[in-house]
């Protein structure tokens, strides 16, 4: 996830989505504008003695809502410390740490497939929440009779932070208790398996969310359930994916540079839609010679309008800054750079800068669905290499 980076810290840089900006004034206003309700319920819950028209007037209450919200999120920030430092002594790295609409986000670099390691990890955010709720505790008993700013804050910091560590260890998988319950799992089953039951039940709470999202008018919840229900899809598929690839290199996927359909880079782009029309391809790359140039797409070739077509060459419009591959990685780590680049399809070079082939998400997803039917790598580079003209490549 994107975001501003304002800090660094134990390593880990520290970033703000453009969301966070929009969601912390918004707290800091509606806990502003509850302040005497919220006094009230912590008189009930702990026996705070706080004398809720002591703080309802002037710019009291607004002062009170946005330290509390930003006492929030430096919660929701230390949580996220908590994942983020038992992984690394797990040795895994963390990229960054996003506050954002919905709370915070360890980006981390590879998730841990290790059942313990997962199980650790995720229960230390939640450990972190509760250690900070009874430091907040601590200073609102210590705090004297009367200081009804202080017993505010604190007090309801305690019960925020208590309340997160609860909330997150709901099994409602990709939260920390959903995590808890794939390493639960995954003692005893494959990760995968482990993976896809534990997205199961987090779709289920994530249909419960957003019913009462619903039936109680709470937007925020709404969109809480949906991004748990996207995560959850996504991670699931994305586990899937990598346990079917294993040992699958992007040679056994990958259209060999025998069946390539090519252009030269003085094809003009008339005569390049022509062919992408016959051939029923949207790419190809670019040679001069022997030597791979660029990549055209048909999204390339649209920028050029139709009158101008027989004028302009495919190195007019082609794409020369080029992320490729070689043949000996890992299909998955294909998907990613396709993913994280937002292409469709790399170019397969060898050790030489030669190329070898072209990869394409087609053909990921192709050796996905025969890998799933039982099919093996020998099967599907024997596909790839009996395939005439390379079909379904772009």
């Amino acid at each position: 996830m994107r975001g501003i980076k304002v800090g660094t810290v134990l390593g880990i840089p520290v970033r703000l989505n453009w969301t966070f900006l929009i969601v912390l004034p918004l707290f800091a206003y509606l806990i502003g504008s509850q302040v005497g309700m919220i006094a009230e319920v912590m008189n009930q819950s702990l026996g705070a003695g706080i004398d809720p028209a002591a703080l309802a007037g002037g710019f009291t209450p607004w002062a009170l809502g946005l330290a509390a919200a930003l006492g929030l999120f430096g919660g929701v920030l230390l949580h996220e410390f908590g994942h983020s430092i038992v992984a690394m002594r797990y040795g895994y790295e963390i990229e960054s740490i996003t506050l954002w609409l919905l709370g915070g986000l360890a980006n981390f670099a590879e998730f841990p497939e290790d059942w313990k390691h997962e199980f650790w990890i995720a229960i230390a955010g939640p450990v972190v929440s509760v250690a900070v709720g009874l430091a907040c505790f601590g200073v609102f008993a210590l705090a004297p009779v009367g200081s009804n700013a202080v017993l505010f804050l604190f007090g309801y910091l305690a019960l925020l932070n208590v309340v997160l560590a609860v909330f997150n260890m709901l099994p409602a998988f990709p939260m920390d208790g959903g995590r808890v319950l794939r390493a639960l799992l995954a003692r005893n089953q494959p990760h995968a398996q482990a993976t896809q039951r534990a997205a199961s039940v987090g779709k289920v709470f994530a249909f419960i969310m957003g019913l009462i999202g619903v039936l109680n008018f709470q937007l925020l919840l709404i969109v809480l359930a949906f991004f748990i229900y996207i995560a959850a899809s996504g991670e699931a598929q994305q586990t899937t994916l990598k346990a079917a690839f294993e040992d699958v290199t992007v040679a056994d996927v990958m259209t060999r540079r025998e069946d390539l359909h090519t252009v030269t880079a003085d094809t003009s782009v008339a005569d390049l839609m022509s062919r992408m029309f016959e051939e029923r391809h949207t790419g190809y790359p670019v040679l001069h010679g022997d030597d791979l140039v660029g990549m055209v797409t048909l999204e390339d070739a649209r920028s050029v309008r139709d009158v101008e077509r027989d004028a302009y060459r495919v190195d007019d419009v082609m794409e020369t800054d080029l992320v490729g591959i070689g043949p000996e990685a890992d299909a998955m780590t294909a998907l990613q750079t396709m993913q994280e680049n937002g292409v469709g399809r790399l170019p397969v070079v060898d050790r030489s800068g030669e190329l070898v082939g072209i990869i394409s998400r087609t053909d990921l997803m192709t050796a996905f669905n025969i890998i799933q039917t039982g099919g093996t790598p020998s099967i599907i580079s024997g596909r790839r290499q009996g395939a005439e003209g390379g079909p379904g490549l772009f």
